[in-house]
């Protein structure tokens, strides 16, 4: 039997903990077993664990003796890990566990995720109930799930079931970088309406590719391309340059939270106006070089001979569509006033499809201001009654918006500074986390979120570097510490 690098490493009841969660399949939606498992763990050390109807498992672990009446303090983590794999690896997220190896200071899955996000967080957490040097008041130790397809976990959770009103989020992953909020989201949904005629000339496919895309939140700051943006700037140039050119279909991107990288369209031309129309577009690809240079350097426009359509759009219909598509904001709508830096609010046009009748549209909208969020939607709602197309905005998830003054940035500070003879960072992030959601539904709640370094997650390529899991968790020990001495709490006798 090959040797279990987890047995060799400190601090070990952080590392114990996680080959606990390892042993037991829990990707997304598949996180019951895992959460009945950490369940029977948590009792059979004296911990009180309860499973909700949503399958968020929250374990209370009572305070070290003489802190019983320290403050209570909820450490969160999500169950659920992203399950992808190498394409020759061989391996059943549903029923194997995960198999780990070591690389220096490096621990990496064998060509599948590590789920150490957010797995080592969990195990932090867990490790509270059997490390004796943790000194700590009582905690509530809360594990969600469905976190990495939409917070679906914490938004589940009932507005009772907390009594803690300081909660430590152990889902960042950069080690001595403290996140203090977070984007809220919205999707909305747009159904434009169209007409459809019998085609008469010959089909020809323009194709947008060569982006680098990226995450809607993340990525955004930079500034990159949209492929449909820029297929709707190709086909209005078509448009204009070539006639007869006529619109039957456009499509492209794919997941809400990802800058679209390819788009494609089918548009009726005379053959003989092949030429102009590649002539064209071999302009405009050039000038786009230009326009994005420094973000997307691959930008290519092709037109080919395809298929022959057997419909396309009437021409009020296609006029409204390519004009509804330019319309619509997408990239950074503000920067924060209060982190320079820090992008507030984006919207990102994320996916379209032409139908038989009508043309589907997602937009995914973020902001940490709740209110600048609103605006937002309310915007795109009104280019969509302009095109009289039909728009639906989700309920969404908040956001949280960055809090200097909370006093955990100072305590965190100075426990850091403590620990480990630096300064942390404080900043936030143009992305969804659990915390907003909670911060929401616990009113007075105060939040801060930080964890070891983890890199490439949700790829084969996820790393957790070992030593920034001992120092993280150093600094962890002595956060408890101080949040059971803070002034106004009862001393141990």
């Amino acid at each position: 039997m090959p040797r279990n690098p987890l047995r060799e490493l400190q601090p070990t009841p952080v590392w114990q903990n996680f080959a606990r969660i390892l042993a037991v399949p829990h990707g997304s939606g598949n996180e019951a077993a895992l959460a009945r498992a950490l369940k029977a763990h948590a009792e059979s050390l004296g911990a009180q664990a309860h499973i909700d109807p949503a399958g968020n498992l929250l374990i209370r672990i009572p305070a070290s003796a003489g802190f019983e009446h320290a403050p209570t303090v909820v450490v969160q983590g999500h169950l659920d890990m992203v399950c992808e794999k190498n394409t020759d690896t061989v391996f059943d997220f549903d029923n194997d566990p995960i198999q780990v190896q070591r690389d220096g200071d490096w621990l990496t899955a064998v060509g599948t995720t590590l789920g150490a996000d957010n797995g080592i967080g969990v195990a932090m957490g867990l490790a509270i109930l059997e490390d004796p040097d943790i000194i700590h008041g009582p905690i509530e130790l809360l594990c969600t799930v469905e976190e990495e397809t939409g917070l679906n976990g914490a938004l589940a959770l009932s507005p009772t079931l907390l009594k803690g009103r300081i909660l430590l989020n152990l889902d960042s992953e950069d080690e001595g970088v403290f996140f203090v909020g977070c984007a809220g989201g919205r999707d909305t949904h747009l159904t434009c309406p169209l007409r459809v005629v019998p085609a008469q000339l010959s089909s020809y496919q323009v194709a947008v590719s060569g982006l680098r895309g990226g995450h809607s939140g993340l990525d955004i700051a930079h500034n990159r391309a949209n492929a449909l943006k820029l297929l709707a700037r190709a086909l209005n140039a078509l448009r204009r340059e070539v006639s007869p050119c006529h619109l039957s279909h456009i499509e492209g991107g794919d997941k809400h939270n990802a800058i679209p990288r390819e788009a494609r369209a089918v548009v009726q031309l005379n053959p003989s106006d092949a030429p102009a129309a590649a002539a064209c577009l071999a302009r405009l690809g050039n000038d786009l070089l230009t326009e994005f240079r420094g973000a997307d350097a691959g930008i290519s426009l092709t037109i080919a001979r395809t298929f022959n359509a057997q419909t396309m759009l009437e021409e009020e219909s296609a006029h409204r569509l390519l004009h509804l598509i330019s319309a619509l904001p997408t990239g950074v709508l503000a920067m924060s006033r209060e982190m320079p830096g820090l992008v507030e609010t984006s919207t990102q046009l994320a996916r379209i499809r032409t139908l038989a009748r009508h043309a589907e549209l997602l937009l995914s909208s973020r902001s940490a201001c709740r209110f600048a969020l609103e605006a937002t939607v309310d915007q795109i709602n009104a280019i969509a009654a302009l095109a009289r197309a039909q728009s639906e905005a989700q309920t969404g998830y908040p956001g949280w918006r960055p809090d200097m003054s909370s006093f955990l940035v100072d305590l965190s500070r100075d426990t850091w500074r403590a620990v480990h003879g630096e300064t942390p960072l404080f900043t936030a992030v143009h992305a969804g986390l659990e915390c907003g959601i909670l911060k929401e539904k616990y009113p007075g709640m105060e939040v801060i979120s930080f964890g070891p370094t983890i890199q490439n997650p949700h790829s084969p390529d996820e790393r957790v570097s070992i030593a920034s899991v001992a120092a993280v968790y150093d600094f962890f020990k002595a956060f408890l510490h101080r949040l059971a001495l803070r002034p106004g709490t009862p001393a141990p006798s």
